[in-house]
């Protein structure tokens, strides 16, 4: 890929990257290059490079509209931790005040697929990662998938934005949910809450490292596992394996906790997604990701272990 210096923008989104190198002190005056990083549906992501520097950087520019549902102090809070804890990259906070994230780039990992997830040991170092994150202490931000639900709710509504005939009924499935959930005690623990593939970043020795913590706050334990586990599209079988492996033991609540909080995160993304394809300029069919979100939460919350699931957690 073509790298560039600054002066040689041409699109707006290279105008604006360049800018945000200007505006970085420490590189004032350096001879640097930069080149998009592909992936992200939310951002624009950038590589810099320094001459005469070994390594360079990872810089992400916020996205249209994402301040409605990201906390950058917080996701920069949560950044930090993560350092500390071994299992996310250095950061830097010389434009945390504008919400650019700088971090170390990864360099000798890739960014996993879903493929990398069926072999059991990348499972078990995930596994790892997040009992580290999980049980490092709460974080500043608490924001439970109930909360981001109503969050996005009110923000489609808010746009004018599209949600699905039978979104009531959806409301409602949702409000079961969380009934069930509240009643039965919230686990709170500090969360990853963004389980993407490209967000594992992995080397030739399969270990593995964690980026991106915008949407890392406080949040249900087994919300953690259940929207990785929905994101992997892992089976039943491995969903077990995935239970007993964090926490020692198979219980069929824990089962039922994890189905139940992998159907919210359905929810949850579907309405982000009706959120997004009313701001965000990305070129990205948001609408169509939102609706494969509900579809998939409805195969689940239309059979009849849905209602036996609610009894269980």
């Amino acid at each position: 890929m073509i790298e560039k210096r600054p002066g040689e923008a041409v699109s707006e989104a290279e105008r604006e990257i360049e800018a945000v190198i200007h505006a970085v002190e420490p590189w004032t005056g350096r001879d640097l290059r930069y080149r998009p990083v592909h992936g992200g549906i939310s951002n624009s992501n950038w590589r810099i490079r320094i001459e005469g520097q070994p390594g360079s950087y990872f810089v992400k520019v916020p996205g249209r509209g994402t301040e409605m549902f990201i906390d950058r102090k917080a996701a920069a809070e949560a950044s930090r931790r993560a350092h500390s804890l071994g299992i996310g990259p250095a950061v830097y906070d010389y434009l945390d005040e504008r919400g650019v994230e700088i971090a170390d780039f990864m360099e000798g990992r890739r960014s996993c697929t879903n493929r990398d997830f069926l072999d059991p040991d990348v499972r078990r170092s995930v596994l790892g990662l997040y009992r580290r994150f999980n049980d490092s202490g709460l974080l500043p931000l608490t924001k439970t998938v109930f909360d981001m639900i109503d969050e996005h709710i009110d923000q489609v509504r808010e746009l004018g934005g599209a949600l699905p005939a039978d979104f009531a009924w959806l409301h409602r499935q949702y409000r079961l949910a969380r009934a069930a959930l509240e009643a039965s005690g919230i686990d709170l623990v500090p969360c990853f809450n963004d389980p993407m593939p490209g967000n594992f970043m992995i080397a030739p020795d399969r270990s593995m490292m964690l980026i991106d913590y915008e949407y890392a706050a406080n949040n249900d334990r087994c919300y953690e596992l259940g929207i990785w586990c929905g994101e992997m599209f892992f089976s039943d079988t491995v969903e077990a394996e995935v239970i007993e492996e964090y926490f020692g033991r198979f219980d069929p609540r824990l089962k039922a906790r994890l189905v139940v909080h992998k159907v919210l995160a359905d929810v949850k993304w579907g309405t982000w997604a009706m959120v997004q394809n009313v701001v965000s300029a990305l070129d990205f069919d948001f609408y169509k990701y939102g609706a494969w979100k509900y579809m998939r939460a409805r195969s689940v919350i239309q059979t009849p272990q849905w209602v036996e699931y609610l009894r269980a957690v």
